[in-house]
This record gives C-alpha cells, structure tokens and sequence, in this order.
C-alpha cells in the first residue's frame, strides 16, 4: 500500500498508538498478612488492611488487641516478624526515611521535650524535617494560632497540660504537610473544645485530599468522623467496612463492636455492691 505523505489525512497503514493508560495512585497504606510476636504471644496475627487516599480511617480494638503495636509497624519504630508494608506506594522498612518525609505522626504518648517551648519545639521539627528557617518560623506562628495556642508558644512544654501537648505534638505533624497522618489516640486527655477544634482540623485535612489513620476508644468519635472502620481483636481482623454500609444495619458502632470483639457476656451483680 502506498501512503501520500503530501496529504495529512491520508489512513497510515498500521492502528495509531493507543494513549498509555492514566497512571493510578497506589493506596495511602497497604498491609499484607503483618505479623509480630513477643515470645510466643502474637500482638498482631496475620492482619491486612487497605487504605485509600483521601479517607479518615478508624482502627479499633480492645485493650491489647495490637493496634499500638500497628502502629510502631507503620511508624519505622517496630519491625515486624513477617509481612509487607506499602505507605503512598513506598516499601517500610526499605524507604522508611523517603515515608517519613510523607507522613505526619502523632503517637499515643507525646514523648516531646519538656525543657524546650512550644515554639522551640515546632522549629527542632521543622529543622528534622528539612524546612527552611523562614518557612517554619511561619508555618509554627500560623499553626500555634490554628491551634489556639499563640498565646502559649514561649510557655515550656513541661508546664502544658496533657490537651496543650497532644495539641502542640498535632501541629508539628502539620508542619510539612503530609499526605498521611497516623494519630494513635489523638483526643485522650484533651478537653471538649481541644477535642472538637482538633476533630474540625483533621476534617478538613481529610476534605483537601490527606489520608488519616486513627486509633481511638471513644466510639461515638469514630462513627462521626470516619468514613472507614477497621475492628481487630487478639491481633486479627475482624471487621472491615465502609461506616455507610455498618449504619445500614440496626446496630450502633458500639453494638458492633462488642459483639465481634466478644464483650457482650452479661455480668453478674455482686450482692456487696
């Protein structure tokens, strides 16, 4: 077949080459079959999880159930026995510096410096975190008075209360602005205002595209917040769903929660009470 290449419209003789497919963002966080032993006793047995982007996620569980233990996993603090850990497409623990750029964490014990302000303590962050000077003397003034703290900065974190310091440990995990937060117990010990200034932060965050992996007790928090539940009990997954599809049957989140975990054995009354 001759082709005219003086004239544009003429059909070539082989199919024009098809547009490479859009490339897809990999999940937020990916576990498979993670598995983590002390001794003999496994604190997390086999579990798998996917989290997509753009979703506040609750991870639930009794007392000792290993959502801490979880979580250290994800952070880089614990390695684990056995399993895979992908976070925004990145294997933990082989590029556990490049995740640790990406993420912003919030553990369940605010181990921060007491001897240091709250200002001095966002700006040693800022500084792990590779910020220049001047944009993380800014980001630390606008932070402190999101947070309504602006007023406590030059205080010494040793005389905060256990709220001021869950909230100084939340705005330093801002200062970089990651794509994932994992939050192990954020609102314990912060008063109703702290806790529904922080709730109404991390619910924007989650509308402008991050990814929030929190733990917590107060079930009423999760069911309003989350828009995905994960439930595990002695290291295993036991529930896995949308917060739409758990509303659409006649149980409560807490009503879930204690039948699948087995706490609902009815107690005996002590007569001495």
């Amino acid at each position: 077949m001759r082709v005219d290449l003086e004239n544009p419209s003429e059909p070539l003789p082989f199919p024009a080459a098809a547009e490479p497919p859009p490339l897809q963002t990999p999940p937020a966080l990916v576990v498979r079959d993670l598995r983590k032993y002390y001794g003999a006793k496994a604190a997390v047995d086999g579990l798998s999880l996917t989290v997509p982007r753009g979703c506040f996620f609750g991870f639930l569980g009794p007392n000792g159930a290993g959502k801490t233990t979880t979580i250290k996993m994800l952070m880089g603090v614990s390695t684990p026995n056995s399993g895979d850990i992908e976070i925004l497409g990145l294997s933990m623990p082989e590029k556990s510096v490049e995740i640790k750029r990406q993420i912003g964490l919030v553990p369940e014990d605010t181990l921060l410096f007491d001897h240091l302000t709250g200002q001095e303590y966002m700006e040693f962050a800022g500084r792990i975190y590779g910020l220049p000077s001047a944009m993380t003397r800014e980001r630390t003034r606008e932070l402190l008075a999101l947070f309504e703290m602006d007023g406590q900065g030059r205080k010494m974190i040793g005389e905060y209360s256990k709220g001021m310091r869950k909230r100084v440990a939340m705005a330093a995990a801002l200062l970089h602005r990651p794509q994932l937060f994992l939050m192990d117990e954020p609102f314990e010990g912060v008063d109703a205002v702290g806790a529904r200034l922080m709730k109404n932060i991390l619910l924007d965050l989650v509308s402008k595209g991050a990814t929030i992996f929190l733990t917590s007790h107060v079930l009423e928090v999760v069911e309003r917040l989350c828009d995905r539940v994960a439930i595990i009990s002695d290291g295993k997954l036991v529930v896995d769903d949308t917060m739409a599809n758990l509303r659409s049957g006649s149980e409560s989140l807490e009503e879930i929660f204690v039948r699948v975990v087995g706490g609902g054995r009815a107690s005996e009354n002590l007569e001495w009470l």
